[in-house]
């Protein structure tokens, strides 16, 4: 069933002709809409393989994926938003573990989600790579154990890296 005018109002970005791409960090940007399931618990995965940031010290670029998973409650990020957002990074300065620690905590306030989780598999400079991860799970439900569990257990079996 297609969603009705009110589940889309909000949502100036989709569709939109005239898309202007921010110039800096914007998480302003963002926008949700109403889950539909919210009967049932699911992941919603986002891979964002052109992401860019500038590094704080040098002011050279760095190129990543970004994977956004999460499982929704009430809300959900319209991607084309979540695509300007990102870009928005590509002249702020951060170390990489700062970028996805700020993107899970922009998401977290944007939708309140019952699980969150961001992982930066940045291309290599200077000869070796890295590749932050955080999440999250809301406090006294079972995504709080899932978070502890996903963070303690993540990249026991990292993949052949032969070159990003």
């Amino acid at each position: 069933m297609p969603r009705t005018k009110e589940e889309t109002e909000g949502l100036s970005l989709l569709g939109s002709k005239k898309t202007e791409y921010p110039a800096d960090y914007c998480p302003d940007i963002l926008q949700t809409f109403i889950n539909k399931h919210q009967d049932n618990d699911y992941f919603v995965k986002f891979n964002c393989p052109e992401f860019t940031s500038l590094c704080p010290i040098t002011g050279q670029p760095d190129f990543a994926t970004i994977y956004i998973s999460y499982v929704p409650d009430v809300k959900m990020v319209e991607s084309k938003s979540l695509k300007l957002y990102l870009f928005g990074f590509r002249n702020r300065g951060d170390f990489h573990e700062d970028c996805v620690n700020i993107i899970m905590k922009d998401l977290i306030k944007l939708m309140d989600p019952k699980y969150i989780e961001v992982w930066g598999k940045f291309t290599p400079r200077g000869g070796i790579s890295i590749d932050p991860y955080c999440n999250y799970g809301r406090k006294g439900t079972i995504w709080e154990e899932t978070a502890v569990k996903r963070l303690t257990m993540h990249d026991l079996y990292p993949e052949k890296i032969d070159n990003r």
